[in-house]
C-alpha cells in the first residue's frame, strides 16, 4: 500500500472510532511488542467500535461494554483507616484464592494532597510524606470485599510494576532529601508491596535499586533483572536502568539483599529523541555501573559515566516485560525543553539476549492530528491482543488500544473532562492511569488521576 493509502486508512479509522482529533497516531512494527506473549492475538483493524456517550456522564465505552466505580477519593476506606487518598495512578491486578482479585493502587500525592494516605503503624516510611498505596480485594463477581492502606509515608508514588512472585513495586517519582518539604527521610526509592498481606513487606526502601525520580519497573521473569525508567523533568533527562540483584527471583523481600545498578549506554546515541524511524535498531547496547546509586551528592543522571557518556531520554514512563524483551515508553520529547529532537511518543524494545535496542512505535502527529503533548503514559498488554495506552494530555482524556497492525482505536473516554462545547472541562480532572487487566482477562481496571476514581470495565474483550 502506498503511503497515501496508509494515511487515508488511518484517518478513516480514527474518525470511526472517535479517536480523530485526539492527538495520537502510531506507526511501527507492533508485532515485536507481543511476540511470545499471551496477548499475541489479532484483533483486526476496527477495535470494538465507536464510543457510546455515557448517560451518567462518567466514562464513554464501546457498545457492549460497561463499567462500575470501585472506589473514589474522599469516600471512607472500608478498613476505617480514613478517606480514600487522592491522585490514583499506577496499578496492577493479582490473582487471589477462590476467584478473588487483589488490586494495588498508587497515590501520587505531594505535600498539598487533599486526601493523604493515612499513616498506619508498621506500614509507614516517613510520616511527613502523603503518598503510598492502597489495596483492594474483589470477590469472584467483582465486588469490593476490602480496601485498606498497603504502604504509607512515601512520596509521589507514580507507577511501578508487578514482580514474578506476585508483589507490586511502587516507585517514588521524586528525589527530595530529608528536610525538604518537611520530610524526615530521603525519598526517590522503590518499595515492595504485598497485595494480600502488606505487613509481610512493610515500608522498607529498596535502596540498592537507586535513588532518583522513578517512574516504572519491569522484571525479567527468567533472570530476575529489574528494569527501571526515570522521569526527570529537567536536563539532563532521565536514564534507563537495569538492576542485577544478588538474590534474583528470591521472592518477597529478596530485593533487599542488594545488587548492582547500571544505566544503558547506546553507543553513538546520547539522546534517544534523535532516533525517529520505526524499526531503527542498535546492537551492542552497553550497561555502565552507576557510580553512586544513592545519589548522596549528585543526582545519578548527572554523575560521571566516563568519556563515553551515557544515553538520556525525556519523559521515560511506562515499562513492561513481554516475551523475551523489556519495552519502555518515552512520552514525548521537545527540543524547546532541551531534547535533541521532537516526538510525540516512542515505544522502545530491548532484547537482552541480543543486546539489541529497537524503536518499535512512534506516536503522531498524523496528517490530521497536530496537537502536541497528547502523549502515551501508562501502558499494558491488552487481553484481546495489542496494547492499551493511557493518554496524558489536554482536553478529553482517552484510553487507546493499538492492534498488532498499528491501528488505533479509542477504548474509553473521560466524559467529565469534556465541557459542553467540547473543550477541556474542570482542570482538576486528570488523565487516565494504571490500566491493567484481571488475571483471567475479563476485566480492565483503570484509574482517573483526579479526582481519584477506580473503574472496572467488563465486556466482550475477546470479540474478534
Amino acid at each position: 500500500m502506498t503511503e497515501t493509502g496508509r494515511a487515508t486508512t488511518r484517518r478513516q479509522l480514527l474518525a470511526r472510532t472517535g479517536a480523530l482529533g485526539a492527538g495520537i497516531a502510531f506507526t511501527g512494527a507492533l508485532s515485536e511488542l507481543f511476540a511470545g506473549t499471551a496477548a499475541a492475538q489479532d484483533l483486526g483493524h476496527t477495535g470494538y467500535g465507536p464510543l457510546v456517550p455515557d448517560p451518567d456522564g462518567l466514562l464513554d465505552l464501546p457498545e457492549g461494554f460497561r463499567y462500575r466505580v470501585l472506589s473514589r477519593e474522599g469516600d471512607p476506606l472500608r478498613s476505617g483507616e480514613g478517606p480514600v487518598p487522592s491522585h490514583h495512578d499506577g496499578m496492577s491486578a493479582f490473582a487471589g484464592g477462590h476467584g478473588r482479585v487483589h488490586l494495588v493502587r498508587n497515590h501520587e500525592n505531594r505535600a498539598d494532597a487533599r486526601f493523604p494516605v493515612p499513616p498506619v503503624d508498621g506500614l509507614t516510611y516517613d510520616p511527613a510524606a502523603k503518598g503510598g498505596c492502597t489495596a483492594l480485594t474483589l470477590d469472584s463477581r467483582g465486588r469490593v470485599l476490602s480496601e485498606r492502606v498497603a504502604i504509607a509515608g512515601t512520596a509521589v508514588n507514580c507507577a511501578g510494576g508487578p514482580t514474578p512472585w506476585g508483589t507490586w513495586l511502587t516507585c517514588e517519582e521524586t528525589e527530595d532529601r530529608a528536610g525538604t518539604a518537611g520530610y524526615a527521610e530521603d525519598h526517590g526509592f522503590v518499595f515492595e508491596v504485598d497485595p494480600a498481606d502488606p505487613r509481610r513487606t512493610g515500608a522498607v526502601p529498596l535502596t540498592a535499586l537507586g535513588r532518583f525520580p522513578h517512574e516504572a519497573v519491569a522484571v525479567d521473569p527468567q533472570r530476575g533483572v529489574v528494569y527501571e525508567t526515570e522521569d526527570a523533568f529537567q536536563r539532563p533527562f532521565g536514564l534507563f536502568y537495569r538492576f542485577l540483584p544478588d538474590k534474583p527471583l528470591g521472592g518477597p523481600g529478596s530485593l533487599r539483599a542488594g545488587g548492582r545498578l547500571q544505566a544503558m549506554r547506546v553507543p553513538g546515541v546520547p539522546d534517544l529523541s534523535c532516533v525517529q524511524e520505526p524499526g531503527a535498531r542498535f546492537d551492542g547496547v552497553e550497561w555502565a555501573d552507576v557510580p553512586d546509586p544513592q545519589a548522596a551528592r549528585t543526582p545519578v543522571r548527572l554523575q560521571d559515566f566516563g568519556p563515553r557518556g551515557i544515553t538520556h531520554a525525556q519523559k521515560l514512563e511506562g515499562c513492561y516485560w513481554g516475551g523475551r524483551s523489556v519495552c519502555f515508553v518515552s512520552s514525548f520529547a521537545r527540543s524547546a525543553e532541551g531534547s535533541q529532537a521532537d516526538h510525540h511518543g516512542q515505544v522502545w524494545r530491548y532484547d537482552p539476549d541480543r543486546r539489541r535496542l529497537t524503536l518499535v512505535v512512534v506516536f503522531g502527529p498524523d496528517t490530521d492530528v497536530r496537537l502536541p503533548g497528547e502523549a502515551p503514559d501508562n501502558i499494558c498488554l491488552a487481553a484481546g491482543g495489542g496494547l492499551m495506552v493511557c493518554e496524558d494530555g489536554a482536553g478529553a482524556q482517552h484510553v487507546f488500544g493499538v492492534t498488532r497492525h498499528g491501528e488505533v482505536y479509542a477504548m474509553a473516554r473521560n466524559r467529565q473532562a469534556i465541557a459542553a462545547d467540547g473543550a477541556a472541562a474542570d482542570p482538576e480532572w486528570g488523565e487516565f492511569a494504571g490500566v491493567t487487566f484481571s488475571p483471567d482477562g475479563r476485566t480492565m481496571y483503570l484509574n482517573c488521576y483526579a479526582p481519584g476514581t477506580t473503574f472496572a470495565v467488563t465486556g466482550p474483550w475477546h470479540r474478534r
